[in-house]
C-alpha cells in the first residue's frame, strides 16, 4: 500500500496547480507554464474547446425556436430563477454557458444576483470586454478616507503589468490624458457613430470636466504578429461575442492564454474537477496540494504542488478557502484575520437616462460594433470643483446610440406588406447611458458557508448577506441627475431618467472577500497576492480586491495575476515557497 501511495503522489505532483480556467486562471496557466513550471489547471466544469465548442457562433435569428431566442418563462423560472429576475442575457444562443440555478443554489438574507458559468474558460467567454486601468485615485482612496484598509500597492507597482497585459490581449481605445483613467497600450479605437459624436461635442462643451470617449475593449482592431500567431484575427463587428468568438478577436482564456500555455508543453488541463479543499501540511507549514471531487464520477482524489494559484472567481475561491479547515485553520484557510468572506463589493448600476435623437434619420452605421461609449468618473477627483459632500468616490457611464432593427415590436399589430416595409427600415435613433458606481467595503457585507444546504454534488453552499448602503444611495441620485443633464445638453428629446433595483452581484464584478492588505490582522493577502499565513498559496481573482473603483475590474485582475506569477516563480527559485 505504501508503494501505491508513493506512486499516486508521484503521478499527481506538479510544480504548480491553478484552480480555475477563467480570466485569471488562464493567465496563471500561461505565465507559470511559460516560465518552466509543470502546471496543472483544474476546472470544475466541462471542456470547452476554442472553435469546436461554440455551437451557436453562427446561428441565424431565424434558426432559433423562440422570438429573439428568449427562453420560455416557465423554463427560466424553474431552472434559472436568478437570471430570470435579473433579465440578464440568457438566451438560446448562450444557455449552454450559464449554470442552472436550481442545481447550484445559494441562500440570500438580502438579494444577491450571482451569475455564473462553469466550464473551461469560465466567464472569460461571457464578459463585456471593457478594459480600464485603475489610478492612484483608486489605490489611495481607502487610506485617505479611512475606509476599510489601505491597499498594499500603488499604481506604479502595477503599471508595467497593465502594459504587459494590454499588449498581449489587445485593447482598442482612445488615449485621453485623464489622471483618473490612465491611458494604456491601445490598438486603434472603434469609431463613434454620428449621434454619439454629437453627444460628445455638446456634453464636453457644456461640462468640460466630463469626457465622452469610446470604450476601451479587449477586441483586436489591428492584430499584432504575436496575436496572429496564436490564431487570432481582427474583430468582425458581429456583436455575437457571448456565443464564443470563432475569430479569436476578443480576449478569452479559450482563444488566448490556454492556447499559449498548451504550446509550452508544461501544461495539463483537467476539466470536471471540483476543487473542494486546499491541503495544509502541518509539518512543512505550507499547503501541499488540493483535494478534488470529480464532477462526473464523484470520485475523490488529490493533487500536489509547491505553489497553488486560486483563481476560481471571487466567491468560489472564497468558498474553497472557507471549506478548507484544519487544526492550523479551523475557521477557513488563511482566515486568522476573520476577513475571509467579508467586504463583498460589486458595482451598482441600473440608473441613468435615455432619450430620442431626432434629425439623423438619413444616417446609419456599418456593422454591429461590440462596444459603446464610456464617460469616465468626474466626481470627487481630489479638487474642490469636483468634490461632493453627500457621498464618497464616484461613477462612470457606459452606453451609446443606435437604431432599433427589424426585430423591434415583434408583438405589435400588423401583417402583410405594410408591416414588412415598416420593419425593413431602421427605427428612430435612441441614446442611453447607464452608470457604474463604486460600492464601499463593509465587513458585515459578507458571505458565509452554509453546510445545511447542499448543491447537486452534495457540497456546502454559500449564504449572502450584503446590500447597498447610504453612500451608494446618495450616489445613485447624482448618477441619474447627471445623466439627464448630459442628454438634455446634447439637445435630445424625450429625455427620461431611470432607476431600477441593483442588488450586489448584478454588476457581475464580485470583489473583496479575501482582500489584500498590509497587516495580517486585517487582511487575507499581502502585496503579492500571497496568503499572509501560507505564502505558497496565491489568490489573484476578484476576491483579492481591497476596494472596488468604478471601472470594470478584469484588466486589473489579469495584471495582478501576471505580477503574482512572476513573484511566485522567483520566490520558488529562491526556496522561499
Amino acid at each position: 500500500m505504501a508503494n501505491l501511495n508513493t506512486r499516486w503522489r508521484q503521478e499527481n505532483t506538479y510544480d504548480a496547480i491553478v484552480v480555475g480556467s477563467g480570466m485569471t486562471g488562464g493567465w496563471a496557466a500561461k505565465e507559470l507554464s511559460e516560465k518552466g513550471l509543470k502546471t496543472l489547471v483544474l476546472e470544475r466544469g466541462r471542456m470547452v474547446r476554442h472553435l469546436e465548442d461554440y455551437p451557436t457562433a453562427a446561428t441565424h435569428p431565424w434558426e432559433v425556436k423562440y422570438p429573439r431566442a428568449k427562453l420560455p418563462p416557465d423554463e427560466l423560472k424553474a431552472k434559472y430563477p436568478v437570471q430570470n429576475r435579473t433579465g440578464y442575457a440568457l438566451t438560446e444562443y448562450t444557455q449552454h454557458f450559464f449554470v442552472r440555478d436550481d442545481e447550484n443554489p445559494y441562500t440570500e438574507d438580502q438579494p444577491f444576483d450571482w451569475i455564473r458559468g462553469y466550464h473551461v474558460g469560465g466567464r472569460s467567454l461571457l464578459w463585456a470586454r471593457q478594459s480600464y486601468r485603475w489610478s492612484d485615485l483608486d489605490f489611495e482612496a481607502n487610506a485617505k478616507e479611512g475606509v476599510g484598509v489601505d491597499w498594499p500597492i500603488r499604481y506604479r507597482d502595477i503599471a508595467p503589468w497593465y502594459d504587459y497585459v494590454e499588449r498581449y490581449i489587445g485593447v482598442s481605445g482612445q488615449a485621453e490624458g485623464l489622471p483618473q483613467l490612465p491611458d494604456g497600450v491601445f490598438q486603434p479605437p472603434m469609431e463613434m457613430n454620428c449621434v454619439e459624436k454629437v453627444l460628445k461635442a455638446k456634453t464636453e462643451a457644456r461640462f468640460p470636466e466630463r469626457r465622452v470617449t469610446i470604450g476601451r475593449c479587449a477586441h483586436l482592431t489591428e492584430p499584432t504578429e504575436e496575436q496572429i500567431a496564436l490564431g487570432r484575427g481582427k474583430c468582425q463587428h458581429r456583436n455575437m461575442c457571448m456565443r464564443g468568438c470563432p475569430f479569436g478577436a476578443y480576449f478569452s482564456s479559450n482563444a488566448v492564454t490556454l492556447v499559449a500555455a498548451e504550446k509550452t508543453g508544461n501544461f495539463k488541463l483537467r476539466p470536471h474537477s471540483i476543487v473542494t479543499e486546499i491541503l495544509y501540511d502541518e509539518a512543512k507549514g505550507r499547503a501541499d496540494g488540493v483535494r478534488v471531487q470529480d464532477e462526473t464520477t464523484g470520485e475523490t482524489m488529490e493533487f500536489y504542488a509547491k505553489v497553488i494559484f486560486v483563481c476560481a472567481s471571487a466567491l468560489n475561491s472564497t468558498w474553497l478557502m472557507m471549506n478548507s479547515t484544519s487544526r492550523r485553520f479551523p475557521n477557513g484557510f488563511g482566515n486568522g484575520s476573520d476577513q475571509l468572506g467579508r467586504n463583498i463589493m460589486d458595482h451598482h448600476l441600473g440608473v441613468g437616462a435615455m432619450a430620442e435623437a431626432p434629425g439623423y434619420e438619413d444616417r446609419y452605421y456599418s456593422g454591429r460594433r461590440p462596444n459603446g461609449l464610456y464617460i469616465p468618473r468626474f466626481r470627487n477627483l481630489g479638487d474642490a470643483a469636483t468634490k461632493r459632500t453627500d457621498y464618497l468616490r464616484g461613477f462612470g457611464y457606459q452606453g451609446g446610440a443606435g437604431r432599433p432593427n427589424w426585430d423591434r415590436n415583434l408583438h405589435a399589430a400588423g401583417l402583410g406588406g405594410a408591416r414588412k416595409d415598416e420593419l425593413s427600415q431602421p427605427g428612430p435613433w435612441m441614446v442611453r447611458i447607464g452608470g457604474f458606481g463604486e460600492i464601499l467595503p463593509h465587513a458585515d457585507n459578507r458571505v458565509t458557508l452554509n453546510r445545511d444546504r447542499k448543491d447537486r454534488y452534495g457540497l456546502p453552499t454559500l449564504r449572502f448577506d450584503a446590500g447597498l448602503r447610504e453612500n451608494e444611495t446618495a450616489m445613485r441620485r447624482d448618477m441619474k441627475t447627471a445623466a439627464v443633464e448630459m442628454l438634455e445638453a446634447a439637445g435630445f428629446t424625450n429625455v427620461i431618467g431611470y432607476e431600477t433595483p441593483s442588488p450586489p452581484g448584478l454588476g457581475i464584478h464580485e470583489m473583496g472577500t479575501a482582500r489584500m492588505g498590509r497587516d495580517p490582522k486585517t487582511s487575507v493577502l499581502n502585496a503579492h497576492n500571497q496568503v499572509h499565513e501560507c505564502r505558497n498559496v496565491y489568490v489573484t481573482d476578484g476576491a483579492c480586491m481591497t476596494s472596488a473603483s468604478c471601472v470594470n475590474p478584469s484588466l486589473t485582475y489579469m495584471a495582478l495575476t501576471a505580477r503574482a506569477c512572476a513573484h511566485a516563480v522567483e520566490a520558488s527559485r529562491r526556496g522561499e515557497l
